[in-house]
């Protein structure tokens, strides 16, 4: 005894639908009256934005009390704004009162 043949996703979707006839090629369909073509041109690619901030920054871990993390983020809750930019505002203090450059000036002296 022979073993079935083996249906294929194919031969059950051709064996499901009706035979479709063939589509006969007709003439082209005349254009109306005052119609044009009209070729459009791509726009160029965008440039590629230049790397963000996790692609250029180092990541850092801070390990803070709980009492101190949840000061922090109360802050930036009542302030509308994230923890990192609070950070980066310490920081920031922390470098003026030592004398060094601030992040403004340090970015801007890499050149992004």
């Amino acid at each position: 005894m022979s073993k079935p043949p083996k249906l294929s996703l194919a031969a059950i979707v051709a064996s499901a639908s009706p035979q479709a006839k063939p589509l006969a090629r007709s003439a082209p369909t005349p254009r109306p009256q005052g119609a044009e073509i009209v070729a459009l041109t791509l726009a160029p690619p965008a440039p590629k934005p230049a790397a963000t901030l996790k692609q250029r920054a180092r990541q850092m871990s801070v390990y803070l009390e709980p009492a101190v993390y949840d000061q922090l983020r109360d802050l930036a809750f009542a302030e509308r704004t994230k923890m990192h930019a609070l950070m980066l505002e310490g920081l920031d203090l922390l470098f003026k009162q030592r004398g060094a450059r601030s992040i403004a000036q340090l970015t801007e002296t890499q050149g992004r």
